[in-house]
């Protein structure tokens, strides 16, 4: 198949146009979930934000992570 260079730069523009579709759905899709979740508390990202100015070895972490156990319910 001998494509002409008119139908090289044809396909190229419908790639590179549905790249720039699927990464923009992609980037306003994660802007979303960041804030639905700041929105229903389930995450606030202010107090991350705030590490900057109070970084210290002797300052509480954020949140407490959650392991395997408590998970499951145990201790």
């Amino acid at each position: 198949m001998d494509l002409t260079y008119d139908q090289w730069m044809t396909i190229q523009a419908y790639g590179k146009f549905t790249l720039m579709f699927i990464v923009t759905v992609v980037f306003y899709s994660y802007i979303y979930s960041l804030y639905k979740r700041q929105k229903t508390g389930e995450r606030d990202f202010e107090k991350y934000s705030s590490i900057v100015h109070d970084d210290s070895f002797d300052q509480e972490p954020l949140e407490k992570r959650k392991t395997k156990e408590n998970e499951k319910g145990e201790k």
